[in-house]
C-alpha cells in the first residue's frame, strides 16, 4: 500500500518504470481526444467540480486512462470525499501513476499523471480515509470506467 511518505519519495526521487510507453505529437493526441479531454490531460487543466460524469458513479470495474487506455484505479478504492472530484485512495498498482511535485498557485502539491502516457489526471493528497490516507483527486474527462459488466460481456 503506497503512503504519502512514498508518494513524496517518487516526486522528489523518480518515479517507477511503467509497463509501458505511450507517446504521439499533439496533433495525434487532439484526433483521440474531445476539445476538453485534450485540455485536462495534455495541458494540465481542470474541470469544474461537481461537473465530471464519474464524480458520482459508484459502480463496478476499472477506471482507466482516456488518452492511452491503461488502467488507473479500481473501483473498490473510490470514495465519496465531498471535493466534486473522482477520489481514490490507491492507484491500480504503484507503477500506473507518475507523481511530480507542483508548485503552482502559490502551494505546494503533487500532480498525478499517468505513467503510461504523461496524461494529466489531478493531484494527490495526505488528507484520504484510512489507512493509505491519501486522497487522488481525479478530473472525470482524463478517465473512462470499464464497468465489470462490460469485461464480461466482451
Amino acid at each position: 500500500m503506497l503512503t504519502w511518505k512514498d508518494v513524496i519519495h517518487f516526486s522528489v526521487n523518480g518515479n517507477p518504470k511503467p509497463n509501458r510507453r505511450v507517446e504521439k505529437s499533439a496533433s495525434e493526441w487532439r484526433e483521440i481526444l474531445t476539445p476538453e479531454q485534450f485540455r485536462i490531460t495534455r495541458n494540465k487543466g481542470t474541470e469544474r467540480a461537481h461537473s465530471g460524469e464519474l464524480c458520482s458513479i459508484h459502480e463496478a470495474g476499472l477506471y482507466h486512462c482516456v488518452c492511452c487506455n491503461e488502467p488507473l484505479f479500481d473501483s473498490t478504492i473510490k470514495f465519496e470525499s465531498g471535493t466534486g472530484w473522482p477520489s481514490f485512495t490507491q492507484p491500480i498498482k504503484e507503477n500506473a501513476i507518475k507523481y511530480i511535485k507542483d508548485n503552482s498557485y502559490g502551494m505546494i502539491r503533487v500532480e498525478v499523471l499517468c505513467n503510461c502516457c504523461d496524461g494529466h489526471l489531478g493531484h494527490v493528497f495526505p488528507d484520504g480515509p484510512k489507512p493509505s490516507g491519501l486522497r487522488y483527486c481525479i478530473n472525470s474527462e482524463s478517465m473512462k470506467l470499464q464497468r465489470t459488466d462490460d469485461e464480461n460481456n466482451n
